[in-house]
């Protein structure tokens, strides 16, 4: 008969793993903060939550988990809210991240973050948390610093009205439904996700080409700012209007008007297999310095 206590090898490894991690809280933002901005490119998602309300979870719209090393200093994160994203972490730190997140049970709507790391997360959260709907292995990872050399900013770019707000959101949806693969009108009906847009609007970070017929024929947001970076996200184009090349024209105006007044260096990331999308971005001066991975549910 085993006695109580003592602990099986892997549970007690699990265990040392669990109590190097723990949810981080005010006292903690400093460091955290110094974590996100070893990679401001990569980090600039979950950095630009945490640099605009802390770590709150209520605020933050999920927990930061942190990872300490032998000598307690915090080397590692992972945000967890409605995506699941590690941040410098190691195996070790993997580990104890998957191990946490198997026994909290899923929570999010994806995986997603440097592809080295989400691949090993996930391989150790498949056999609670699987199958995926889909998953995305290599997503590159774009940057850059100066303005498009070589293709000219679209003179009809501009930012987004507030009393645009309704000719841009079926725009949105058609974006969302067609990189995403599901509506995001489903659930809450939209709600969530229209007060997104409606924040993106107000703030000043939404950018579309508006025909005088009232037809969003190319739009893109600034999802994610930082100190150190800003990250493009949702550019599209209608369906009609492609094959123009307003998307190369279109992002030379947002990446122009993000550099001038937004952040020092501009990146965003693209699914490997949209080869039109890349060779465009690839035009206007895109650069790859990593890749992300992202797993759907």
């Amino acid at each position: 008969m085993l006695d109580r206590g003592v602990m099986l090898p892997g549970a007690l490894q699990a265990a040392r793993s669990l109590s190097a991690t723990r949810v981080l809280d005010g006292p903690d933002l400093a460091d955290t903060l110094e974590v996100l901005r070893r990679d401001p490119v990569a980090n600039a998602f979950v950095a630009t939550r945490v640099e605009a309300v802390g770590l709150d979870p209520w605020r933050l719209g999920g927990e930061m988990w942190g990872w300490f090393d032998q000598d307690g200093r915090l080397e590692s994160l992972c945000y967890a809210g409605a995506n699941l994203v590690p941040i410098n972490a190691g195996p070790q730190a993997v580990r104890a991240f998957a191990e946490r997140a198997r026994r909290q049970g899923r929570r999010c709507s994806s995986i997603v973050g440097p592809a080295e790391q989400t691949a090993a997360l996930w391989a150790l959260l498949e056999p609670s948390w699987g199958p995926a709907r889909e998953v995305r292995a290599h997503q590159p990872l774009l940057a850059t610093t100066e303005p498009a050399a070589e293709v000219a900013p679209d003179p009809l770019v501009r930012r987004v009205r507030k009393d645009e707000l309704d000719l841009l959101m079926p725009a949105c949806v058609a974006m969302f439904t067609e990189e995403v693969g599901v509506s995001p009108l489903a659930g809450d009906g939209g709600l969530l996700y229209q007060a997104r847009v409606a924040e993106l609007v107000a703030g000043g970070r939404s950018f579309a080409r508006i025909s005088e017929q009232g037809e969003v024929v190319f739009k893109a947001e600034i999802g994610a700012v930082t100190q150190g970076a800003c990250q493009i996200q949702g550019v599209w184009v209608a369906p009609a209007h492609r094959g123009r090349r307003l998307s190369e024209s279109g992002m030379a105006a947002v990446l122009d008007i993000a550099l001038r007044e937004v952040a020092p260096v501009v990146s965003l990331y693209v699914n490997d297999y949209n080869l039109p999308a890349r060779a465009a971005y690839h035009r206007v001066g895109f650069r790859e310095v990593g890749a992300f991975m992202s797993v759907l549910f």
